[in-house]
């Protein structure tokens, strides 16, 4: 969520100025976003607001990069030129015209995006830099049931499964 909002705004900006926005997204998109978190999970606490911030910024330049192609795409249109003519501002022609043109691929997007994030959650999560104890967490169920794969593997399955699931729905959601 954190994610398309911010990705939603820097993109449409991005899409009217480019130069300068391109290139911080550029940057942004460089670093995977379980390096972005052990970075700032270094400089601060590895904590769950760590671990979303990280992993929010990391896809908000995903999104961004999204929303700033289909957008440019759309302000190309001949419709916007005609709002433009008939005297419509840059907001309501952000709003009636190129969001819902945009929608549809950024509904795709956001739910590839929200499979990343619980993966990401669970590989911070199972390294130690996620979700601290008592709050429960798939990645760290997955770590601490290692120490018992062979007296009980049934105990790492589980959470195994549960990320599987939900990634492979997310993933479908948006197919």
């Amino acid at each position: 969520l954190i994610g398309t909002l911010i990705g939603v705004r820097v993109g449409t900006a991005s899409a009217r100025m480019r130069g300068a926005a391109t290139f911080a997204i550029d940057i942004v998109l460089a670093l995977p976003s379980v390096l972005l978190a052990i970075v700032l999970a270094a400089v601060y606490e590895p904590s769950t607001l760590t671990a979303i911030v990280a992993i929010g910024i990391a896809l908000a330049a995903a999104v961004s990069r999204i929303v700033a192609r289909d957008t440019r795409a759309v302000l190309a249109n001949d419709f916007v030129l005609a709002a433009r003519a008939c005297g419509a501002n840059r907001r309501r022609i952000i709003f009636v015209h190129v969001m819902p043109n945009v929608r549809s691929s950024l509904f795709v997007h956001v739910s590839v995006a929200a499979a990343v994030a619980i993966l990401a959650e669970s590989t911070l999560s199972y390294i130690g830099l996620g979700t601290r104890p008592p709050t429960p967490s798939w990645g760290r169920m997955l770590a601490t049931s290692q120490q018992f794969l062979i007296v009980e593997p049934l105990h790492a399955l589980w959470p195994g499964i549960a990320i599987v699931v939900a990634v492979l729905g997310y993933n479908l959601l948006g197919a």
